[in-house]
């Protein structure tokens, strides 16, 4: 019965041992993390379905809220993943303010906060695309005027201001630039949800997803991840 059970255990053992060497070893496939506020979180099943089997696409855990909490939490939204690419924004949250609505959100202070982000996340190796932040709305923002009892009404000029500020960060760390800013600014009429609301409509996070999911196609084609695997 010993001897008997021995050649079993090791028949096995054989058995397994080829059945392993037979196997496809499964490609790596590259890591995509999304960080973002609730626009991002409109936009985030969309992309990760595109990508489905050819990477795989996390989103920052909750809501990367404005730049500051950014500064906060940025270890934590990267944790110990090896990251190829990174596809991030702060803005609208820096320009109304909500909750942070009292701390320093001014355009150059701003800027300072997003220079620590982008020299942090360069750290990764990761392949780096700035999401241009999406227009603010025409009429005092409603959340500010319910919640905290303020009339905040942001013009364009105002927002360029900050457009402006981001841009010079990416520019100066030669970070890719993805223009969600222009490319849903001429739907707004038929994706917004509300004059006096900064969201979008289904349709309209499904209109950003594409530009989202363009902006990474472009940037896996590269020999950035290719190179990452040699």
């Amino acid at each position: 019965m010993t001897r008997l059970l021995v050649l079993k255990m090791l028949l096995f053992a054989i058995g397994g041992t080829l059945l392993r060497a037979d196997e496809t070893p499964a490609a790596k496939l590259p890591n995509i993390l999304l960080i973002g506020d609730s626009i991002s979180a409109g936009y985030q099943r969309q992309v990760k379905a595109a990508f489905a089997g050819r990477a795989v696409v996390v989103k920052n855990e909750g809501n990367a809220e404005w730049s500051g909490t950014g500064v906060k939490k940025i270890d934590s939204y990267l944790g110990d993943t090896t990251w190829d690419i990174i596809h991030f924004n702060w803005g609208l949250w820096d320009i109304y303010g909500w909750e942070y609505h009292a701390e320093d959100r001014s355009p150059e202070a701003y800027a300072k906060r997003l220079d620590l982000l982008v020299i942090r996340m360069k750290k990764t190796g990761a392949k780096l695309i700035w999401a241009t932040t999406t227009p603010v709305c025409k009429e005092p923002e409603q959340t500010m005027r319910k919640r905290f009892h303020q009339t905040v009404q942001i013009t364009p000029e105002q927002q360029q201001k900050y457009a402006d500020a981001a841009l010079a960060v990416m520019k100066k760390h030669g970070v890719i630039i993805n223009d969600l800013h222009a490319h849903i600014l001429p739907t707004i009429p038929q994706h917004g949800v509300a004059p006096d609301d900064v969201h979008f409509n289904a349709a309209g996070s499904d209109h950003l997803a594409k530009k989202v999911i363009s902006a990474l196609e472009e940037a896996l084609k590269s020999n950035a991840f290719q190179d990452s695997e040699s």
